[in-house]
């Protein structure tokens, strides 16, 4: 089938363009009648300032709008009142604020983050959340914060508490993710494929992966889009590749499925799917190789026996709390436990998303995590399983707080794509994006420059975890692990403020097995009963 031709978007070169024409138009003059000289310099220094531009390796923007590029530059420069108004301005659909974007610039091109003249923040408004310190802090001798996932497999993973949410090739750029990887390589830290499987571009660096299979099965699927367990051997059993994780849904769409327009569908990205180019890439709302909690826990078992005891989880955002109730009976009844879940908040992102489903489909992921980490404590299941979660997870404070409520690692999609030169430009789904990271356009992608941005991912990675050391330390821990809901504080009230433990849900230990309910939340009371393991309806 014939390759659909990209639309190509000229209008990004135009000011270098006229400033090509000038210089012709005004040189013509002056030679010609003798007038002009100083608009022929003016337009010479504009053409060498946007070689220069298309030449230079720092700056995506200029490499793909020479010239004008400049003035995001120029606004920067001149100061906060301009940068708020014309670069850093507040929208309903930014998914960050101004200083948290800042944060992220910073550290990943290793400029200092510290802050004159205290606080941004208004302290006394209700919902502000800070953490207690200790009067005897600790003194941490490395910020390389490690847990061991599936320390009872065959090939356990030692990873880190922070790495790359899941993002696929094909929503990224193949210069994206290389940059991606490679920084994941110089940290020591793992990069999610997301569900469109492991491309060529995951490959050239080494960086440790947890493959994320979808029900598409990109990678391990047969013919007729079904799992194929050849498949899947010859992808999982790569040293590369550190875990297994089934995506049931993800936090920005949740239940919805998906497809890639044929446009999209490029030789590469058929490659790495192991679907035909140029055709309509389905990805079905539900799984075909399970209908029922326990045929999910057998799936899994499976995955786990076909790589080669590597560590196998699933991802969810959480929905009917019947069907996650589902899922754990049919852990006890069958006596098979992934090795960890992460948790998708309904607050993630994606590249292009309904906004119903966007707004509101899909539990945060505060809620969502504290009922997945309660149940597995009420179910006598926490020990066995450990907990990742997602969802607008930026700072070492993000961090901290998932800790307080459950987590035991924290992913990032959009922190680390600022990381890549993201200016949030929000044309993800255009094919457009003016920095390369989320686009298809080889033109677009030549601009981000790996080596470059490889080492702004490293570096985000490493300053975000150094500032967790130092808010470990404060608080007088030992590890991040340690932090719970009684070191964090929030204000309520203008004359009132609680400690996160009194304000949120907590299951004592094998409490749902003891079959009296009388003292649980009213979610436990309600559906834990009605739950089953043979089938995720009520």
């Amino acid at each position: 089938m014939a390759a659909p031709q990209l639309s190509p978007s000229p209008t990004r070169y135009a000011a270098f363009a006229f400033c090509v024409l000038g210089l012709l138009a005004t040189a013509v003059s002056w030679l010609a009648f003798g007038q002009g000289l100083l608009a022929v310099l003016v337009f010479f220094a504009l053409v060498v300032l946007g070689i220069r531009d298309l030449l230079q390796k720092r700056h995506a923007i200029l490499r793909n709008y020479p010239v004008i590029g400049h003035l995001r530059f120029l606004f920067e420069y001149i100061g906060p009142e301009i940068r708020q108004y014309f670069i850093e301005s507040d929208t309903d659909a930014a998914p960050f604020s101004r200083a948290q974007r800042s944060l992220v610039y910073q550290r990943a091109k290793g400029e200092q983050d510290n802050r004159p003249f205290g606080t941004q923040l208004d302290v006394g408004q209700r919902g502000y959340e800070w953490v207690n310190h200790s009067m005897m802090p600790t003194h941490l001798a490395s910020s390389d914060f490690r847990i061991t996932i599936g320390p009872d497999t065959a090939q356990p993973y030692q990873a880190s508490i922070f790495n790359i949410s899941a993002m696929s090739f094909g929503s990224l750029s193949g210069n994206a993710i290389l940059a991606l990887n490679q920084g994941a390589r110089l940290g020591h830290f793992a990069h999610d494929t997301g569900e469109g499987s492991i491309s060529s571009y995951h490959r050239v660096h080494g960086g440790d992966l947890i493959w994320e299979i979808g029900s598409g099965y990109f990678g391990c699927r047969d013919g007729d889009g079904r799992f194929s367990p050849e498949r899947f051997v010859a992808n999982a059993c790569e040293p590369q590749v550190k875990m297994i994780e089934i995506k049931l849904s993800q936090g920005a769409k949740p239940g919805h499925g998906g497809i890639l327009p044929a446009a999209k569908v490029t030789p590469e990205i058929a490659a790495a799917r192991g679907v035909a180019p140029w055709v309509d890439c389905i990805s079905p709302s539900a799984h075909s190789a399970f209908t029922t909690p326990i045929g999910m826990m057998e799936f899994i078992a499976r995955l786990r026996e076909l790589s080669g005891g590597k560590p196998v989880g699933f991802k969810l955002c959480i929905g009917h709390p019947w069907e996650w109730f589902g899922l754990v009976k049919a852990m006890l009844a069958t006596g098979i436990t992934p090795d960890f879940i992460v948790v998708d908040g309904g607050e993630g992102g994606t590249g292009a998303a309904p906004v119903e489903f966007s707004d509101h489909v899909g539990a945060p992921l505060q809620e969502g995590l504290l009922l997945v980490h309660n149940t597995l404590v009420g179910s006598g299941l926490r020990s066995r399983i450990k907990l990742g979660c997602a969802g607008k997870v930026i700072t070492a404070f993000d961090i901290v707080r998932m800790m307080a409520l459950g987590g035991d690692w924290c992913n990032a999609g959009r922190g680390f794509m600022m990381a890549l030169g993201c200016i949030q430009a929000q044309t993800c789904h255009t094919g457009n994006c003016p920095t390369g990271v989320t686009t298809q356009d080889p033109v677009r992608e030549r601009a981000l420059v790996v080596p470059n941005k490889a080492q702004r991912v490293f570096n985000f990675h490493r300053t975000t975890l150094l500032a967790l050391k130092e808010m470990v330390q404060a608080a007088g821990l030992m590890h991040p692990g340690d932090i719970t809901a009684h070191h964090i504080v929030r204000r309520i009230t203008d004359t009132e403020v609680r400690l996160l433990a009194n304000l949120i849900m907590q299951v004592e230990p094998g409490s749902l097995l003891s079959g009296s309910l009388e003292h649980q939340h009213n979610v436990f009371k309600l559906y834990w009963p009605l739950a089953r393991a043979e089938r995720f309806g009520l």
